[in-house]
């Protein structure tokens, strides 16, 4: 990232406090910090050791005449004031017109020229309301360009869901920078996202960015841990069916050649993803025969069509069909069930929790013909058991639990608790399981121990 626009220091001493210790962390990024055209808050800034100030002032007519109640004249001097202010101090400036989208396009060159003029190094076009379609965003740049010799920089957001769009036909239009959020996160509906905009300049576009794509999967998944804002599946690029697959089509066009259904110019490798084949109601025999083949089992063609039938009565009654589901319908099929050696054979289960006991769990299991026992301590008895289960496995077998959801399916204390994990081996191999008891940690523990022995079976 070349510049991380840290906070706004003059809103609350934890905010200036937060933006000082960014701007003080030895980042290779530069650090910026917002104001307005206000000494005070530009001072603020300064205060802050960042390495850029932002600063902005409303200068569309219905921001002038309800928020701020100034002229133009005065508007456009506060701006060449306060970028003067902020160059006198050896730091680099970024100048916004707020609402510049809704702002007179003879007043919004004339401003920008302005702080051109006064030492600014960057101007900002903000779309503050996204209200702006792509084809007047080109247009739009393209007027502020031919007054200006300083790079020109864009900021939407995502009212109507045009944020990338715009940002994307701002750089048609002569853009040399954009601002973006991880996850699109941002106010009301957003901002233009990284992912998303980063990956259609790479792959579609052409011109390249700083960002080293192969992290962008990691960091959204960790601001949307510290933030608590889920993604949702669907979500271009990081969402978790960004690069699934259950159509019977698109299966198998994808297991045969990847792009006859994916784009191509971007795989999920580039964005640190991974391809996913999804058993369900619309997969076709193709990917279900693959996906048996793979985890060990020979169906011929009269077995395979009876599992495709069962497969396709569990989606149709509105439920999720796992890998364990799949593996159990066949395993019932082919009588195999009874025959099978299990690599990890669940023997006792027990678990100690309370107000003054740290929750521990211990777990007696034979591990391919070896009797052991493990114990561990966890936050919780869920934890506390899934973290048994796992050092029971030791070092022969590095299996990462990658996935676990707990949902309720009826109502009261005794609740039936549906646990699904999904755990994933050193090669990226994937398996997911559900168990359902009343028992949230013995579910947790039959889940966990299933997909374990599935991921064992397919290696």
């Amino acid at each position: 990232m070349d510049i991380i626009e840290a906070g706004f220091p003059s809103s609350s001493e934890g905010e200036k406090k937060a933006v000082r210790d960014i701007a003080q962390s030895g980042l290779d990024s530069d650090v910026c910090g917002l104001a307005r055209v206000v000494i005070a808050d530009i001072d603020a800034c300064l205060d802050c050791d960042v390495d850029m100030v932002h600063t902005f002032i409303p200068t569309s007519e219905i921001q002038r005449t309800y928020t701020i109640k100034k002229s133009k004249e005065e508007v456009l001097q506060m701006a060449v004031n306060a970028v003067s202010h902020i160059k006198d101090h050896g730091v680099k400036c970024m100048f916004s017109a707020m609402d510049a989208t809704r702002t007179d396009i003879e007043f919004l060159r004339n401003i920008n020229k302005a702080v051109e003029d006064a030492g600014c190094d960057v101007v900002n076009v903000p779309d503050t309301v996204g209200v702006f379609v792509p084809s007047a965003m080109v247009r739009l740049i393209s007027d502020i360009s031919e007054v200006l010799t300083i790079p020109i920089d864009v900021h939407c957001h995502n009212d109507f869901g045009l944020a990338v769009a715009n940002t994307l036909a701002a750089v048609e239009g002569g853009a040399r920078q954009v601002q973006v959020t991880i996850n699109g996160l941002g106010e009301r509906a957003g901002n233009a996202d990284l992912s998303e905009t980063v990956m259609s300049l790479h792959s579609i576009y052409g011109p390249k960015t700083n960002i080293r794509t192969k992290y962008i999967l990691e960091t959204s998944k960790l601001v949307e841990r510290f933030t608590g804002v889920k993604m949702p599946p669907t979500m271009p690029i990081v969402g978790d069916n960004a690069f699934a697959h259950e159509s019977g089509i698109h299966t198998h066009g994808v297991l045969t050649k990847t792009e006859t259904f994916e784009p191509g110019i971007m795989t999920p490798e580039m964005v640190g993803h991974r391809r996913r084949i999804v058993i369900g109601k619309h997969a076709g025999r193709h990917a279900v025969k693959q996906a048996l083949e793979h985890a060990g089992y020979a169906v011929n063609d009269e077995q395979l069509g009876e599992i495709m039938r069962r497969v396709k009565d569990i989606g149709d009654k509105g439920k999720r069909v796992t890998d364990a589901d799949l593996f159990a319908i066949t395993d019932a099929l082919l009588g195999q069930v009874s025959k099978k050696e299990l690599a990890f054979d669940l023997k006792e289960v027990s678990v100690m929790t309370g107000n003054i006991i740290t929750p521990t769990a211990a777990v007696k299991a034979c591990f391919r013909g070896s009797e052991r026992i493990a114990a561990q301590t966890g936050v919780g008895p869920v934890d506390a058991a899934m973290k048994a289960v796992q050092s029971i496995l030791g070092e022969e077998s590095r299996i990462k639990l990658r996935e676990f959801r707990i949902d309720a399916i009826s109502g009261g204390s005794d609740a039936l608790a549906e646990v699904s994990v999904g755990v994933e081996d050193e090669q990226g191999r994937m398996v997911s399981a559900k168990a359902a008891r009343e028992d949230i940690a013995m579910a947790s523990v039959e889940a966990l121990v299933t997909a374990i022995n599935r991921l064992l079976a397919m290696k």
